[in-house]
């Protein structure tokens, strides 16, 4: 089987610089999707219980991956869902630093936070630290309680500006550049 040409996008859009995000969970969903590169498809990964939702469209970064062998993850902020498979060029304002533990198994599982490039809510944002705290608090717990939900804990480590994210972004690449090709 050929490989999926969403796998084979770069993590960074060639024409504008932009970061390419994947959607697969759109803001206000219960669904947790995710991408089956074997399959080339979106499959239905989860469901969360009554009352909760994904608070951003949540997916991931083409041509990265992380710790835990996946794609990062990345929360993408703008002002309506999009879908499951849509790319979104967007621009980096953060990282919320977390580990994961399952199992007695722990890992960095890090999520980048980025703006949509036309979002029009978020567009004046460019770190973290201009998020609402707020807001920025109740990313945090919908994390800590939707791993929670699933049986894994999620410890919180801080959160980090753009330039830590571009950092964790290029350690993905890497990653991802030594990975054997499926």
């Amino acid at each position: 089987m050929s490989r999926s040409p969403i796998i084979s996008l770069p993590a960074f859009d060639a024409e504008t610089k932009s970061v390419n995000v994947i959607i697969e969970t759109p803001r206000g969903s219960r669904n947790k999707f995710k991408f089956e590169p074997e399959l080339g498809l979106f499959t239905l990964g989860s469901v969360l219980p009554a009352g909760a939702v994904f608070p951003y469209d949540f997916g991931f970064v083409p041509g990265t991956l992380g710790d835990d062998g996946d794609p990062l993850d990345i929360l993408l902020m703008m002002d309506c869902p999009a879908f499951p498979g849509c790319r979104v060029l967007s621009r980096l304002i953060g990282v919320i630093e977390a580990e994961q533990a399952e199992g007695g198994k722990k890992e960095r599982n890090d999520r980048l936070v980025a703006v949509a490039v036309e979002a029009h809510n978020d567009q004046n944002l460019k770190t973290l630290k201009e998020v609402d705290p707020e807001l920025l608090k109740e990313l945090e717990h919908f994390f800590v309680s939707y791993n929670q939900m699933r049986g894994k804990e999620f410890k919180l480590l801080g959160h980090r500006g753009p330039t830590q994210a571009k950092k964790l972004l290029d350690q993905g690449i890497a990653l991802a550049e030594k990975a054997p090709s499926k």
